[in-house]
């Protein structure tokens, strides 16, 4: 992903992408690789152990979500969808 995109994804400033993603190449979570269409781009990717520790949070975050769902019966949970759903529209 450009950093452009990223920044935009993230709703951040374009500088301030730079400084994430600067602190996350020092820890050895992405890397930057020249875009092969765009001499000027760069395009920052995940390392393996980039990758790895997404998983880890993301399964975190699925279990705390589940917890925390659980207290609903499962048509609120469905309606819940439902109703996020539309706003996601």
């Amino acid at each position: 992903m450009r950093l452009k995109d990223l920044a935009e994804r993230l709703r951040i400033a374009p500088r301030s992408a730079t400084e994430v993603v600067d602190q996350l190449e020092v820890k050895g979570l992405v890397r930057r690789d020249p875009d092969p269409t765009d001499r000027r781009a760069t395009l920052v990717a995940a390392t393996p152990a980039g990758q790895q520790l997404f998983a880890k949070i993301s399964a975190e975050r699925r279990g705390k979500s589940s917890e925390y769902f659980a207290r609903l019966s499962a048509g609120d949970r469905a309606e819940l969808a439902r109703i996020l759903g539309q706003l996601g529209d």
